[in-house]
């Protein structure tokens, strides 16, 4: 087994006036991550990221209830659109991953200038690469679309929404870059109030647009374009906190071009681990649209159909997303200080946790679930039956991607994003797609094939994951799975 340096205990080094130096509140976090008792630590560090993907997730749906309160095609258009930015934005979530990673490490072993040097040099990174990619995909906006096969009657609509959406990439990334730095510190309460922030400007400027197309002061297309408008404000005030605090003096890790290093001891290991994450995220993202066209051969509304029903899903996965977040910085920071044992405690924790909670929201779910759908298909009731249609079965694969969450936990923390990259492609190319693909075209199901198809995807990804995650556990214990950077 080939581990990382142990925990130094200490966090300045008297002989070097550059290294940073930890407030005392932040060196009390750091000393109960690393020896606290283990519930205690991932309950104060997960909550705050489960608060917030709670509330994420209900302003995602308030977002969707907008967006339906407009027209289904106008759902259609946003959710299509979504799944290409998130494609985009697989670049930079690569990047928060491999490098939150790798600081969480360098955080672990007692390094801080090591720490200042990386952070530094990740953020500088990630700029460069947003702004490469918004100067092109604005002028190549239209063309994408036509590539990704986006339905003829959303096309010319879709393209200026995609080109508004796509503005905002670079502020997308310089947050997620914030973030993933805050997170490596354990620094969860900072991540939770940035995103609430983000989310209630969204949702109160997304209500001032829905105001004004009531009062018929805008068309429906201006209504529609306005609403990335609205994300491009809310993130913007997220990016000027950021920019505030990482060049703030009172900031131990500030941002120093100085402090760069762009060598091949960084990038190598950041690269080694984003571009799976990247290709991971992208390719799952990319899947997903083709879901989407896939869908969109039974009636663009049926894509609509499918993204409220993702967003209902998300309500029983989201929470246990929260937990994965706090669990892989946990690990990262306690594979630093080399202890193996906690940090394969912290995993089996978080997977009961994840399990138990995603069974009782999954129980809450089914007993609300057609008021709830109602509400998107304000009176449609053909909408309304392909809702429930899909909801019908991806409810019940919950529980199952729960300990999907908990196993990515565990292999982000050990820096082990090949597997979870194999995962994800599975996922959708292996136990998605091809089901979906026989249940369209040799089958009469119809509509809830689709939620059929995410069933069995989901569910049998779940299973996949448990598997994994024996096999790979052994292979830590005895020696025999390599694990530092």
């Amino acid at each position: 087994m080939n581990a990382t340096p142990a925990d130094t205990k200490t966090d300045s080094n008297s002989s070097s006036p550059a290294q940073p130096v930890l407030t005392a509140k932040e060196a009390r976090r750091r000393e109960q991550i690393l020896h606290g008792p283990e519930l205690p630590v991932i309950f104060s560090i997960a909550l705050p990221l489960v608060f917030y993907n709670s509330l994420h997730q209900v302003f995602q749906l308030i977002d969707t209830l907008i967006a339906a309160n407009m027209s289904a095609g106008v759902v259609s258009t946003v959710s299509f659109v979504e799944q290409i930015q998130a494609m985009l934005a697989a670049i930079g979530s690569g990047l928060s991953v491999g490098g939150s990673v790798i600081i969480s490490r360098s955080y672990g072993s007692g390094d801080m200038e090591k720490v200042r040097s990386q952070i530094s040099t990740l953020f500088f990174a990630c700029l460069a690469v947003g702004t490469l990619l918004l100067s092109l995909c604005i002028p190549l906006a239209y063309p994408i679309l036509r590539l990704l096969r986006m339905p003829e009657d959303l096309l010319a609509q879709g393209t200026a929404y995609f080109m508004l959406s796509v503005t905002g990439i670079v502020f997308l990334f310089i947050n997620t870059i914030y973030l993933a730095i805050e997170k490596s510190r354990g620094n969860t309460k900072v991540m939770m109030w940035c995103n609430m922030l983000v989310m209630v400007l969204k949702t109160v400027l997304n209500a001032g647009i829905v105001l004004l197309l009531q009062r018929k002061s805008v068309s429906l297309n201006t209504a529609m374009l306005l609403l990335p408008v609205a994300t491009i404000l809310a993130q913007g005030a997220l990016t000027a906190i950021a920019i505030v605090t990482l060049v703030s003096r009172k900031n131990p890790f500030r941002l120093s071009l100085k402090a760069c290093t762009f060598n091949r001891s960084f990038l190598r290991p950041l690269s080694a681990l984003s571009i799976p994450v990247f290709l991971e995220k992208f390719i799952f993202a990319f899947g997903k649209v083709i879901v989407n066209s896939m869908c969109a051969t039974m009636g663009s509304t049926v894509v609509g159909a499918l993204g409220v029903s993702n967003r209902l899903g998300g309500f029983c996965t989201n929470p246990p997303s929260g937990f994965q977040d706090a669990e892989s910085s946990l690990i990262s920071q306690n594979i630093g200080a080399a202890n193996l044992k906690r940090a394969l405690g912290i995993f089996y924790r978080t997977l009961f946790i994840n399990l138990g909670i995603a069974t009782g929201l999954l129980v809450l779910m089914l007993a609300f679930k057609n008021s709830i759908i109602m509400l998107f298909a304000r009176g449609d009731a053909a909408f309304a039956g392909e809702i429930n249609a899909i909801y019908t079965y991806e409810c019940w694969d919950s529980v199952l991607i729960s300990i999907n969450a908990s196993v990515m936990g565990l292999l982000y923390g050990f820096g082990k994003t090949r597997i979870t990259m194999v995962l994800n492609v599975i996922r959708l190319f292996v136990y998605r797609i091809p089901p979906l693909f026989l249940l369209l075209h040799f089958t009469n199901i119809g509509v809830p094939a689709v939620g059929i198809a995410m069933l069995i995807s989901n569910g049998a990804v779940g299973i996949t994951s448990g598997i994994v995650a024996v096999w790979f556990i052994r292979k830590v214990k005895s020696g025999t799975m390599q694990y530092s950077l």
